[in-house]
């Protein structure tokens, strides 16, 4: 069986994302490696007083993103694909990648949307870095 790593960063791209690793897991029998990279700064807000620290409002988040994360393995799970979650919190391409290695994953599935630059537009800086430093290969799944 082979793992296939996905990251996940909720936003509106996901459910299409999810649905090409599903695809893709079904057509190599393998097994998704769910994973969100959350930021290391979650709890942390700029006021009057300067930085300040809100241990709260980071395990409220963390909660909430453990939940999804949660949900989203149920629904891979629903399609007779295996699979399991992962968040952590830091740098996302160091993060992913190390997962990857532990998992000795045969593929990272990224999604193609991004934000800045021409580039960017169609591939994503996330997928770019990860395209660029991975000794696996990425599977990029356009999402338009």
């Amino acid at each position: 069986m082979i793992n296939i790593v996905l990251p996940v960063d909720f936003s509106d791209a996901t459910d299409r994302l999810i649905e090409g690793a599903v695809k893709f897991a079904q057509e190599t029998n393998g097994k998704i490696c769910l994973i969100h990279v959350a930021p290391s700064d979650i709890g942390f807000a700029i006021g009057d007083m300067g930085f300040q620290y809100f241990p709260e409002v980071e395990q409220n988040e963390i909660k909430e993103e453990l939940l999804r994360l949660n949900n989203i393995e149920q629904r891979i799970i629903a399609q007779d694909v295996d699979c399991e979650h992962l968040l952590k919190q830091g740098i996302a391409g160091d993060i992913i990648l190390e997962y990857a290695e532990q998992k000795k994953a045969g593929y990272i599935v990224m999604g193609s949307h991004g934000r800045s630059g021409i580039y960017d537009v169609f591939v994503g800086s996330l997928t770019k870095e990860l395209t660029r430093r991975s000794t696996i290969p990425v599977l990029v799944i356009p999402i338009h």
